[in-house]
């Protein structure tokens, strides 16, 4: 076997080490609202809080709005008997109400509670990612 010829180091150039120096100073601050949310400081229970105390708030409005709307057709047909009695295509009218009115009714607020929640969501999430002045 033939022996390799020796190596030259002079010719080969050294290996230097590069630092993200720039990278790292280019980062952004650390934002104070994510912290204020991962350590679970007071300000950041308090913004938990603020969420949880508008979502509760808009399911106990949507609640309201369920039990007036679900609730007045019972007391309309005790109001008004004749309304209770009459028949559309062969049917009573409350059946017709409560059986099949009933289900848009709930899918609509069902639908109009998932659009606000995620308002009330999206504004928190824009309090968090707010820069500080």
């Amino acid at each position: 076997m033939d022996e390799a010829p020796p190596r030259d180091d002079s010719r080969v150039p050294r290996r230097t080490r590069v630092v993200l120096g720039e990278v790292a100073a280019r980062r952004a601050p650390a934002d104070r609202g994510r912290a204020d949310l991962a350590e679970q400081t007071p300000v950041g229970e308090a913004l938990v809080k603020g969420l949880m105390r508008a979502q509760l708030a808009l399911a106990l409005r949507l609640s309201l709005v369920v039990v007036t709307g679900l609730g007045s057709l019972p007391l309309l047909f005790a109001v008004a008997p004749a309304v209770g009695r009459s028949k559309v295509l062969g049917i009573n009218l409350p059946w017709l109400l409560l059986g099949f009115g009933s289900f848009p009714f709930l899918v609509a607020v069902g639908w109009a509670y998932v659009r606000f929640a995620e308002r009330n969501e999206q504004d928190f999430t824009a309090v968090i990612r707010r820069p500080e002045p």
